[in-house]
């Protein structure tokens, strides 16, 4: 079996790795102790625009990363935010330099922000309740809302990511709108959907498939037909008792 090793190279200004010294009382090369484990920062996972975060703090170990405000080398405990490493007097907002080490920030525009700048300068206004958005944002009707703000007028549940439809300048869900506004069809009691083909008889609206004699069921579209009790007949059954 073949070992290989691979060299990592360390950041420019690092300490040299310590030199290697045999046991001289033994003849054969004694093992290496293990090297002390370091936490490294968790992977950066981008978040959703808005969203309040906060940075890891880390102890001040044999791993020296570089700032991602100055660039340079940080001997010392540092922080971990948005997938780099920050001297924690570095860590501030880029309005009003306020520490983010122990505050929440969120970022805008490849900045850092603390909460209140964020809002003050870059939060979108919710179209219901007139307040600033922190957080996700809902992208609807040409507007912003809270995700809980935009709501069935009908029901008062919040969307999410569901279908709606617009009635009389108000959204409605799926549910509701069928319920208040669709065009029943009377043979069926479903729904009659744009696209789909209908006829008016008797006072009511049908699906083509559902116009049919009442004791047969034979369809009626295009055919003469009659009446009793309010159902259609055919010609056959016009003068049926039992309807």
């Amino acid at each position: 079996m073949t070992t290989t090793m691979k060299v990592q190279q360390l950041p420019q200004g690092a300490p040299p790795p310590p030199t290697y010294i045999p046991n001289p009382s033994s003849s054969a090369h004694a093992a290496p102790s293990p090297a002390p484990v370091t936490p490294s920062p968790a992977p950066f996972t981008p978040v959703a625009r808005g969203v309040a975060q906060r940075a890891e703090r880390f102890a001040a170990s044999s791993r020296t990363p570089l700032c991602g405000s100055c660039n340079g080398v940080i001997r010392g405990p540092f922080l971990s935010a948005l997938g780099r490493s920050w001297h924690p007097e570095e860590f501030h907002c880029h309005y009003c330099h306020m520490s983010l080490a122990d505050a929440s920030f969120v970022e805008e525009q490849n900045n850092v922000y603390c909460e209140n700048c964020y809002e003050e300068f870059f939060a979108p206004t919710c179209a219901r309740c007139n307040t600033k958005i922190m957080g996700e944002v809902m992208h609807a009707l040409r507007q912003t809302w809270h995700t809980t703000c935009f709501v069935c007028a009908a029901c008062g549940k919040p969307f999410g990511n569901s279908l709606f439809h617009m009635e009389d300048g108000e959204p409605y869900c799926e549910k509701d709108y069928i319920s208040l506004f669709s065009t029943k069809c009377h043979g069926c009691d479903f729904p009659v959907e744009a696209g789909d083909k209908f006829i008016e008889a008797l006072g009511h609206t049908w699906h083509d498939t559902c116009f049919v004699c009442a004791v047969c069921n034979v369809n009626l579209e295009g055919q003469p037909f009659y009446s009793k009790k309010d159902k259609p007949l055919c010609k056959k059954h016009a003068h049926a008792i039992n309807v």
